[in-house]
């Protein structure tokens, strides 16, 4: 029996939804409000029938839901009838930490849990939560799911998750990799192995957003992963730092007179492309770089060697290499960004054709010469079905 089930991933300032009749996976509906708490807020909704971009004040989460549903239900271009049509909502949870390894059903309990693990992302589990307490209060009959960005990596095995620091902050505080974007690397690493038709393979996916992550991922498990206890580390982020000597946060704090929170707020919002270069987002980067600024130039090159260090790092560990995937926002629409990753890498068997890298599309794309040994693959991103699956078999 089909179903129509609703996702939610809520931001700090933006709900993002789909809703999808399951299994058929038919999206009938999807959008996107932004600026949720400023006062030109606005709903962008979408479906088959009907599709607009409205301006608006939008002040909380609950008003930005109320908007979204009252769009879903509208007389004459509504999707559903009645806040019963929808069985059940999936929720995109950041870190799950050592509480879940796995989907679960919304309880209390689980409510309780997901706030204790706000310090381990503080960008993301809090607004996770709202969405949670505004879907309930709007959807009180649907059944609420979590799913977790951690859960995909919990296969990694201890040889890489354990960090060497004293055995009792692992037994006793539960220090280790997590990881992210995990809903996202189990789909792309799925639609990867369908495209190569293998059932065995030594993978790395590429998330390459806001937020960045790679994942080596052999057989279809998660096996090691760039992020770690937060979602700070690894790659080179829109405002987040990735990997930095721990020794220049002592030296902030100790010599420079930084509190720990002002070390903090600098690694996850003021670091990354935005410390480099002033800008954020990669299309502005990339424009201000075209035109000659060598501050964005540079960053592009830094962003694009750390993820060639962690492929080579990734084939290493799995001891080949099938393919490398990108996916997400700059993944899958950044020509330059995979230009340069891929560039002086036919030694671990990568070799680009530029054309077949300039042309966009939606579709699964191999954007390698014939003779590259390795595939290059984009793969667009769908942590949306993603969770509907995982809500729908929770039903």
């Amino acid at each position: 029996m089909n179903k129509n089930i609703l996702i939610i991933n809520s931001g700090s300032s933006s709900l993002k939804f789909q809703l999808i009749n399951m299994p058929s996976e038919e999206v009938l509906a999807s959008g996107l409000v932004e600026r949720i708490g400023q006062a030109s807020g606005k709903l962008h909704y979408k479906s088959e029938a009907y599709s607009t971009s409205e301006e608006m004040e939008i002040q909380d989460h609950s008003v930005a839901l109320k908007e979204v549903t009252k769009h879903l239900m509208h007389s004459n271009y509504g999707v559903i009838k009645d806040p019963a049509d929808i069985p059940a909502i999936g929720h995109r949870v950041v870190h799950g930490g050592a509480s879940f390894s796995d989907t679960i059903v919304i309880d209390d309990r689980v409510k309780e849990k997901i706030k204790e693990l706000f310090s381990l992302a503080p960008l993301h589990n809090p607004p996770n939560l709202k969405g949670i307490e505004v879907a309930e209060e709007i959807f009180p009959k649907a059944v609420q799911v979590a799913v977790f960005d951690t859960a995909f990596h919990q296969s990694i095995p201890s040889h890489a998750s354990k960090y060497a620091i004293p055995n009792e902050f692992y037994e006793k505080e539960k220090i280790q990799v997590y990881g992210f974007h995990g809903t996202s690397h189990k789909y792309v690493s799925e639609k990867a192995n369908e495209y190569l038709k293998k059932e065995k393979s030594k993978l790395v996916t590429v998330h390459l957003g806001n937020g960045c992550s790679m994942t080596a991922v052999k057989d279809g498990k998660s096996i090691d992963h760039t992020l770690g206890f937060g979602p700070v580390n690894g790659l080179i982020m829109g405002t987040r730092s990735g990997d930095i000597d721990q020794s220049v946060i002592f030296y902030m704090i100790e010599q420079l007179g930084y509190s720990a929170k002002e070390v903090s707020d600098l690694l996850h919002h003021k670091s990354g492309m935005l410390g480099l270069t002033g800008y954020s987002d990669l299309r502005d980067i990339e424009d201000e770089a075209e035109k000659g600024n060598r501050e964005c130039q540079l960053a592009l090159d830094m962003n694009a060697y750390r993820i060639k260090k962690y492929i080579g790092a990734y084939a290493a560990a799995m001891n080949g290499l099938d393919a490398v995937v990108f996916t997400a926002g700059i993944g899958e629409n950044s020509d330059v960004i995979r230009k340069l990753v891929s560039r002086d890498m036919e030694y671990l068997g990568l070799e680009l054709d530029e054309e077949k890298n300039s042309v966009r599309s939606k579709e699964i794309r191999d954007i390698g010469k014939a003779t590259s040994a390795v595939k290059i693959l984009v793969i667009p991103t769908n942590e949306e079905l993603e969770i509907a699956k995982q809500t729908l078999a929770m039903l």
